[in-house]
């Protein structure tokens, strides 16, 4: 498995897109490679309403499957350059990707849901989000080495709770997947109310189970907040990616976002605006990062 990783190996066989091929191969002095200098944000002085704009993405990026992993890898990376996300919530994670991000993405702190098998992680932006503190919330009866992974961070003067979380995967599995999910909204409902909340992550989650659970009023699925597009609906698309050989067609929205705004008087109120997804393109190697679409959104003040 650390094979995989040895990424100085694969200077030939570099699967980011070809724009942004650079300087994800140069290797400096110091063996880090800092990917936001090479960002599109770095070439302008961002405008005030942009500073302002908090951006965010989660995605599942399947680290259990060892083929193209350093590629696929090296993908994500590239998306990281693109957008340059201030918060990344990642699902799926294995020792040695982490390994890897930590040597390439040297611009983003990284906090790690666990330490063995796979497990889930966020990458905090150095330059305008500070970790305040985080935490891991154990799922008591996963069969999964499941938990939910909380971080309060301080971002431009606001306090954000950020969370992140696999809930238990397959169809057979919904009773845990709905208690998992019953203790992700009573941790975003008792939040401070001088905390803005966010939560991404796989939910594996169907409709006729968040409906049997109930989201609080308090909290919105960002998704459903910004209307339903169709174009960002489906995370996990057989038809439309192909990394998993499977027999069926299977189109799910299994990747989600939830929000709670802060209410107390006197702090800002950030509201969703953009939602997009990422990972769209095959690499070079003929798969996608991930058998996952990532989701990509983007949060401004009121």
């Amino acid at each position: 498995m650390e094979r995989v990783f040895e990424v100085e190996d694969f200077p030939e066989d570099d699967t980011s897109p070809k724009t942004k091929r650079q300087k994800v191969d140069e290797k400096p002095a110091g063996g880090c490679i800092d990917l936001t200098e090479d960002s599109p944000a770095s070439t302008r002085k961002p405008s005030e309403e942009d500073d302002g704009k908090l951006s965010v993405i989660s995605w599942n990026v399947d680290g259990l499957d060892t083929d193209n992993l350093a590629e696929r890898a090296r993908g994500l990376c590239s998306y990281l350059v693109l957008y340059t996300p201030d918060v990344v919530f990642l699902q799926e994670l294995i020792p040695p990707y982490v390994q890897y991000l930590k040597k390439r993405a040297v611009s983003y702190l990284i906090i790690e849901g666990g330490e063995d098998g796979y497990f889930t992680g966020m990458m905090l932006k150095r330059s305008r989000v500070k970790l305040v503190e985080n935490e891991i919330i154990t799922y008591p009866t996963t069969k999964m080495m499941r938990n939910l992974l909380v971080a309060q961070v301080d971002f431009k003067g606001q306090k954000l709770c950020l969370m992140t979380s696999h809930l238990e995967s397959c169809k057979g599995h919904a009773e845990e997947r709905m208690k998992q999910l019953r203790v992700v909204m009573q941790r975003m409902r008792e939040a401070s109310d001088d905390f803005t909340v966010l939560f991404g992550g796989d939910t594996n989650l169907r409709d006729t189970e968040v409906t049997k659970v109930g989201l609080p009023s308090s909290v919105c699925d960002v998704w459903e907040q910004l209307g339903k597009q169709e174009h960002c609906r489906y995370t996990w698309d057989t038809k439309a990616n192909n990394n998993k050989t499977v027999p069926f067609v299977s189109r799910c929205r299994f990747d989600r976002v939830y929000f709670r705004p802060a209410t107390k008087d006197g702090v800002p109120r950030l509201a969703p605006d953009h939602m997009a997804l990422v990972g769209l393109e095959k690499l070079d190697c003929g798969r996608y990062t991930s058998d996952h679409w990532g989701i990509y959104c983007s949060f401004s003040a009121g």
